[in-house]
């Protein structure tokens, strides 16, 4: 009997294929909306290698819709120095090459009420387990997915233990493939990379030495490192004892025309000391190994995000270089585009088909953001490589908040002019409410229907729409009636009138808005929800 046709012994609404970090925050906003699921990861814990991880304002708004905002934050402000800078040197005890952010937060507050933060991947992984299954989600851990199938009705999964070599089957309604760049999913099922593919053999090495001479008193983030031996970056503990240097090339790159130069080749123990050394700029530093990792820098993203009933999201979507930290945030952006949509959809509020927006929103914000980690690692590593046929540099806020679905001809736009727009993030405002301040971000989470105050209109129309949709969550909020304008800059920022609506999906984007009163409100507002739910006109 082949493992296809073994019985499920285990389902569930959606499964999970990887506990990692993109996985367990699938799994953490579907149980948000009260979805259950089952993610399937072959690690038997979180891994010990202190992974640091650039979270971005958008990202950390989306923790705040979990309640795990202050948890995050702590667990930052433990390792790392807040507030810090990016900056490229020839070496820790060396000159200073450039300023690339020189705060890491400057401008942030007049966007988001969130800011950003570093944090160790292996500090956030629990946070996001415990949220997870504390709120209905499973979890299974040294099991490793050797097959995938489905039909019309159900995605089906074999998995082995890694331990016991016992054979698993498992059955869900979908499937989100969240495990990583070597996706056993997206093989299975045939669908390939596109763009540049690897262009860099690299190596992280993590260690511990004393970097307080050069680095107390500086609150430097990340540090980019240029010199004759070696061109990377360091990520160190606030404490500057311990971190990890990512070494992209090794030697000069000078003498090779295309920077190919494998820093994995030798990975004993006195070269990754002697790499440390180099990037420090001291040649007898004492330095303890605490591990290493060879990875390829690569900029490509996977040629379909769906099918069928299976998902893929995180790494298994994309690769890119970490330069600027896209890569976990835009993982983390793909599993709440789709958390929400499949609620709605195995709620029944929304046909199958509104599965289908997945991979027409995720996809091209995919392609502009490697793009943009791609131009970043050439500006920022390796000058020589491909410099005539990057992207053109755009904006961080641009990446992190600006980016567009369904806006015809552009796919970002600078978040301080987007002003309510339909298929950006709504704004964020402060705004009071039952005598508590919140962003108006904090309003979101349903359908949200926001009014102006001449918008009576609007709300008799959403009481109109309820009836056509009768358990769809929609929730309607009035300006002076059940929220307060503290600065009186929401119709501003929402590109509304006193007499207008804007209608935001469960994820925080514009999905509609009339700037003023229409002759037909109840048929406009219908005509909107049914659009943004996939329903046919």
């Amino acid at each position: 009997m082949s493992s296809r046709d073994s019985i499920p012994e285990q389902q569930a609404p959606v499964l999970i294929a990887g506990g990692g970090m993109v996985g367990l925050c699938a799994a953490a906003f579907l149980a948000q909306r009260g979805i259950p699921s089952l993610a399937i990861e072959r690690l038997p814990n979180t891994s010990p290698l202190p992974r640091a991880a650039f979270f971005h304002m958008r990202t950390l708004e989306m923790f705040r819709s979990l309640g795990i905002e202050e948890a995050v934050r702590t667990g930052s402000a433990r390792d790392f120095v807040p507030e810090g800078s990016i900056v490229a040197l020839e070496s820790l005890a060396g000159a200073k090459l450039a300023d690339i952010m020189p705060s890491l937060n400057e401008g942030v507050a007049a966007l988001s009420p969130c800011r950003r933060l570093y944090l160790n991947q292996p500090n956030l992984e629990p946070i996001l387990r415990e949220y997870a299954l504390r709120a209905g989600a499973s979890l299974i851990q040294s099991t490793e997915i050797e097959d995938v199938w489905q039909d019309t009705d159900w995605v089906y999964v074999t998995a082995r233990e890694v331990t016991s070599g016992r054979l698993r089957t498992f059955r869900g309604a979908y499937l989100i493939a969240a495990d990583g760049g070597h996706s056993r999913v997206r093989e299975r099922l045939g669908i390939q990379y596109q763009g540049r593919g690897a262009f860099s053999n690299s190596v992280t090495i993590y260690f511990s030495a004393d970097l307080s001479p050069w680095l107390a008193g500086r609150a430097w983030s990340i540090i980019y490192i240029n010199n004759p031996v070696l061109r990377g970056f360091f990520r160190v503990n606030r404490a500057a004892q311990a971190g990890f240097l990512a070494v992209n090339v090794a030697g000069d790159p000078t003498r090779d025309p295309h920077g190919e130069i494998d820093p994995s080749a030798d990975s004993s123990e006195a070269h990754l000391v002697e790499l440390v050394r180099a990037g420090v700029g001291v040649p007898d530093l004492p330095v303890r190994i605490d591990g290493f990792a060879r990875w390829r820098a690569s900029a490509c993203v996977a040629e379909r995000f769906q099918q069928g009933r299976i998902f893929i999201a995180g790494d298994a979507a994309h690769l890119m270089p970490p330069n600027g930290g896209f890569g976990g945030n835009t993982g983390i952006h793909d599993a709440h585009n789709l958390a929400w949509k499949l609620a709605l959809v195995i709620r029944g509020h929304a046909p199958p088909r509104l599965l289908e927006t997945y991979a027409c929103e995720r996809k091209p914000v995919a392609v502009f953001t490697v793009g943009q980690a791609f131009t970043r690692y050439v500006l920022r590593t390796a000058p020589w490589l491909e410099r005539g046929a990057i992207d053109p540099q755009v904006d961080d806020f641009e990446i992190e908040l600006g980016y567009l679905y369904g806006v015809p001809g552009k796919i970002h736009s600078d978040p301080h002019n987007t002003r309510g727009m339909p298929g950006s993030r709504a704004p964020h405002v402060w705004v009071k409410r039952l005598g508590e301040r919140l962003s108006s971000l904090d309003l979101f989470g349903n359908y949200v229907l926001l009014v102006a105050a001449d918008g009576d209109p609007w709300i008799r129309a959403a009481a109109d729409v309820r009836s056509v949709f009768p358990n769809l969550p929609l929730d309607v909020y009035c300006l002076g009636r059940d929220f307060h304008d503290e600065q009186g800059e929401f119709c501003a920022s929402y590109g509304l009138s006193e007499s207008g609506a804007s209608l935001v999906r469960p994820d925080g984007f514009v999905a509609w808005r009339s700037q003023g009163a229409t002759a037909a409100p109840g048929k406009d507002l219908r005509a909107a929800l049914e659009y943004s739910l996939g329903r046919p006109p």
